[in-house]
């Protein structure tokens, strides 16, 4: 029983190895996970005494246990059995399908990569491509209800949106976006998931898919997890504030009842002197479709040009980025005066039009008409644009210093990109290009 037994090295290190693995499962790991996992709830606590709206619960559970309430949720489940006999699959396959939908939109927020991480390179990032100003604060958003659902809902003009929104709320709440295909390359995935964002297919017309995507929505706002989305479904391609697509609008109207919390949709309005995508998103719509030419390479050859002129000094940037707020519109009070989903698509859509900021790019592209003759005429133009837009009640973020200066904040980077003659003419192969940034100014 005492005897020696001689066994072979590699067995001896084999053996050893599974007693390490065992040990550090058992004994280590548990410790090792409560020692984070206690620091982890302690900042947690911190960082929720800071904000304005509570990170939720739903938020922080575990990404397993999302994925498996959403597949099992009773809805779900019928979904995937009406599936079976319409396509003719065995049930196992088609829950498997509706467990795999699960698994492809529930997040896995993490605040550490949110606060720790996310919201700080928003800033940074943000401030390095814009002057980035704040137009509007409706003063009823100090009022809405902390115990409500608050969606921001805004247009869509730039992939720097998600950017942008992400710093100028961080003090308020952690966002939970609606991201398209786009982002579910690898590892740009990762990261987004962790932020909290959950991936949808626009263009499915799968039932069984787009049920278990409304009843993770439904699920998400009866919880009160902060949401953003883009109404238009799609970054506009001519500038314009579009019309709403319904479809994640129509899944938090037919999953809410009155005994539950309110949802509060916050109107937001964004505007940049330069948007990035500009060229691509013009020439999508010179071509009819929604097919964007996927250029890598060209836009790292960008992005290393801007950041050594930007770090050298030699530009400042892309001009100015803002963002206006308008008033909260209650889903409580918008159903119970006898609204429908069309009239709340209509309703969001132009109280975001009306908040969009006025920029000196668009202001002047929008002055420019079909060109002027002199300096003097074009600055009496933007004067006399200010004034309509001022009598309207539209959002101008513009330079302190006075129309002049408007002007030639915003005439300076259209010459400079050629879209605009040193004599105040309009460039004819660029005039698609000047329309679409005329077309953010409301029509006064």
């Amino acid at each position: 029983m005492f005897g020696t037994v001689a066994v072979p090295v590699w067995l001896l290190v084999l053996i050893l190895g599974f007693a390490t693995i065992s040990f550090a499962t058992h004994f280590l790991f548990p410790s090792v996970r409560w020692f984070f996992r206690r620091r982890a709830e302690k900042a947690l606590a911190r960082l929720n005494a800071q904000l304005d709206r509570k990170i939720d619960l739903f938020k922080l559970a575990r990404r397993s246990d999302m994925v498996a309430r959403l597949a099992y949720d009773r809805q779900v489940v019928e979904a995937a059995m009406a599936h079976s006999v319409e396509t003719g699959v065995p049930g196992e396959v088609a829950f498997e399908e509706a467990h795999r939908y699960a698994r492809e939109i529930v997040p896995g927020f993490s605040a550490t990569v949110y606060f720790g991480f996310g919201t700080r390179a928003a800033k940074w990032l943000s401030r390095l491509l814009y002057r980035v100003r704040v137009g509007k604060i409706d003063k009823e958003l100090a009022k809405v209800d902390p115990k409500a659902t608050v969606i921001f809902v805004m247009n869509h003009r730039s992939n720097v949106d998600y950017v942008l929104v992400t710093w100028l709320v961080a003090g308020r709440s952690a966002v939970s976006y609606a991201v398209g295909e786009w982002a579910r390359i690898w590892p740009l995935s990762a990261l987004i998931r962790s932020m909290g964002a959950y991936f949808i297919r626009r263009g499915s017309r799968n039932a069984l898919y787009r049920k278990v995507l409304a009843r993770y929505v439904q699920m998400a706002t009866e919880e009160g997890t902060t949401q953003a989305m883009f109404p238009e479904g799609g970054l506009s391609l001519d500038g314009r504030v579009g019309p709403a697509k319904l479809g994640l609008l129509s899944y938090i109207v037919e999953g809410w009842r009155p005994d539950e919390r309110d949802v509060v949709f916050v109107p937001v309005g964004l505007a940049y002197d330069r948007v990035l995508e500009d060229r691509v998103l013009v020439e999508a719509a010179e071509s009819g479709t929604r097919r964007f030419r996927n250029r890598p390479f060209r836009v790292a050859l960008h992005a290393l040009r801007f950041l050594w002129a930007r770090f050298r000094g030699r530009t400042r940037g892309f001009g100015t980025a803002a963002a206006g707020f308008g008033a909260p519109v209650s889903l409580r009070a918008h159903l119970a005066a006898g609204g429908t989903v069309e009239a709340l698509g209509d309703r969001l859509m132009a109280a975001i039009a009306a908040v969009v900021p006025v920029l000196p790019v668009p202001l002047v592209a929008k002055a420019l008409g079909d060109g002027v003759v002199t300096r003097a005429e074009l600055l009496g133009r933007v004067e006399a644009l200010v004034e309509r837009l001022k009598r309207a009640g539209a959002v101008l973020k513009l330079p302190p210093q006075g129309i002049a200066a408007a002007l030639d904040e915003g005439l300076m980077p259209l010459i400079r990109r050629g879209l605009v003659t040193e004599t105040l003419q309009p460039v004819a192969a660029e005039r698609a290009l000047l329309a679409f940034y005329a077309a953010s100014v409301p029509e006064v």
